[in-house]
């Protein structure tokens, strides 16, 4: 591979690089600037600070935990539903997705369209891939993802997923909508090489998909309830720890051996589920100012309603 660029007549004032990857600076390169001489490389298109955009966000968690009403909560959402589970949520949302296509052809008039909203949600990713999981057997026609030989099926589904990250991004960058990507949880061993394996909370999707868009995230929060341990004397210099529920709950940022999380702002490593202390953070984190979502010194209970709150 050669990658010089076209040289002019004349020796070049200075050759950069080395081998196959030489670039050679001609006195045409050199742009005046006012009292300044700038080169015409990618050295002008530097920048420097902080550059904020909307957050793309993977919240997985067990069901009926509240997952959709963390969505509801956000900005101005609109919902991209790929499962029957919106019924009891006060949200505004497209027709159940039947199809791959039917996703982006939501995601298309959401970056075309006229509208107000800040926030595009689907719900949820486990039924989303079973519809790219669809498409890739129409293509390949196969009567499952699983007949498709050598595995080659999954790499398929990733091409079609990185199609729909890649929609995403495009609302997020030039439409300023935040993403939130609702999922379920599994349990799932994990083969730590530091230690025996041990399982774990994870995305209910296959490991490619689920490496795949939590690596795309900005932040991959874990949706659970809040469990004390109670130590329990059973006598005879005996005791056992017994797990109590409180009813909180919780999303994990961090992670740990229990559960898949990260983010990116230094969050908390706990936080209630409740986007708009989630919002609250991640302005501060920022160090914006006068943000629109509720402070984080106020109830924030009132809104949904608490059956909505159980809700997926």
């Amino acid at each position: 591979m050669n990658t010089t660029f076209p040289r002019s007549t004349g020796p070049p004032l200075v050759r950069l690089g080395q081998g196959d990857f030489v670039r050679d600076i001609f006195p045409q390169d050199l742009i005046p600037d006012g009292d300044h001489m700038t080169t015409n490389t990618l050295m002008n298109q530097i920048t420097k600070g902080r550059k904020p955009k909307p957050r793309r966000v993977m919240l997985y968690g067990t069901h009926g935990i509240g997952k959709s009403t963390f969505g509801a909560m956000a900005e101005s959402p609109i919902f991209i539903p790929t499962e029957d589970g919106l019924g009891d949520i006060e949200c505004e949302s497209f027709p159940l997705a039947k199809s791959l296509g039917d996703v982006m052809a939501a995601l298309e008039s959401l970056y075309s369209g006229e509208h107000g909203y800040r926030t595009v949600v689907i719900d949820s990713l486990d039924w989303l891939e079973r519809l790219i999981w669809n498409e890739v057997c129409e293509d390949e026609q196969a009567e499952s993802i699983e007949k498709i030989g050598y595995a080659k099926g999954y790499a398929f589904a990733i091409e079609k997923w990185r199609t729909v990250l890649r929609a995403l991004d495009a609302l997020r960058g030039d439409r300023g909508m935040t993403v939130i990507l609702i999922a379920h949880a599994k349990i799932e061993k994990f083969e730590n090489p530091e230690t025996v394996p041990y399982d774990r909370y994870s995305p209910r999707l296959h490991k490619l998909a689920s490496a795949l868009v939590q690596e795309w995230a900005d932040e991959v929060l874990f949706a659970t309830y809040k469990v004390l341990t109670v130590k329990v004397d059973e006598g005879f210099n005996k005791a056992k720890h017994n797990g109590v529920g409180t009813g909180e709950r919780i999303v994990r940022t961090v992670e740990r051996p229990a559960h898949v999380a990260k983010n990116r702002l230094n969050l908390p490593e706990e936080l209630p589920l409740d986007y708009r202390v989630f919002a609250e953070h991640v302005a501060a984190s920022r160090g914006e100012v006068g943000s629109t979502t509720t402070p984080l010194t106020q109830n924030t209970d009132a809104a949904p309603s608490e059956g909505a709150a159980a809700t997926n």
